[in-house]
């Protein structure tokens, strides 16, 4: 799977992109990242990516022309997804993260400044996502956790695929959507706090039941929210 990002800040990339999930699945051959920088697309001497926006206002907004260029010239097909990061996309979730792992290729448009032109995400682009409800300095953080998020649905990307299938939020068509169960490791007691008896019974079945409990409790205490079905509860 290839992963293209396009941003005016190619060097943030140069950390993040050599550990974990993303490293692993670049050393496998699995997944391939490249990241281009935005002022290569532009056609004038200073290398211009913005302008003032129209109507007045605070701050600057990316020009539509060179990320069309650089888009266009990466495309490889009409599966390609085309991704705007920005603060008023939808927001990312599991269930994204799943779809966009089913393209062949993903672009991603680091937004900047105020925005970007809107005839980008009106043209352009097939999704423009979020990663919460709030703000950061750029694109570049949103990408490097759209991709590490979708890297995860590559077979062979996790050592043990079946994991990613338990993980939070990784059942988007279940009744009542959870974050998952609370983990426990040893010692079986650390400072009079001792794991669940049922943990370490070796009953499976009691084990799966205290976890799907357990997750439910967790899920109404720090995401509500998520809680589809309140009968649940």
């Amino acid at each position: 799977m290839l992963f293209d990002v396009v941003t005016i800040f190619p060097e943030f990339f140069r950390g993040p992109f050599e550990y974990g999930i993303i490293r692993r699945g670049r050393e496998s051959g699995l997944i391939e990242t490249r990241v281009h920088d935005l002022r290569e697309f532009t056609s004038d001497r200073h290398r211009t990516v913005d302008d003032r926006p129209f109507g007045g206002g605070e701050g600057m907004v990316l020009k539509p022309e060179p990320i069309f260029k650089a888009v266009e010239s990466l495309r490889s097909s009409g599966e390609t997804e085309v991704v705007v990061l920005s603060a008023a996309g939808r927001r990312f979730n599991q269930a994204e993260a799943l779809r966009l792992s089913k393209a062949p290729q993903v672009v991603l448009i680091c937004g900047r400044y105020e925005g970007i032109d809107e005839r980008v995400i009106e043209h352009l682009a097939t999704a423009e996502l979020s990663i919460g409800d709030y703000i950061v300095s750029g694109g570049e953080i949103a990408a490097v956790v759209v991709i590490d998020a979708v890297a995860r649905y590559v077979p062979g990307v996790v050592g043990k695929e079946g994991s990613v299938l338990r993980d939070s939020f990784s059942d988007p068509e279940a009744l009542t959507s959870m974050v998952e169960h609370p983990h426990y490791t040893r010692p079986a007691e650390f400072r009079g706090w001792t794991v669940p008896e049922t943990l370490i019974s070796g009953h499976h079945e009691a084990v799966r039941q205290w976890r799907h409990e357990a997750a439910l409790e967790k899920t109404a205490r720090n995401r509500p929210d998520l809680l589809k079905n309140k009968e649940d509860i």
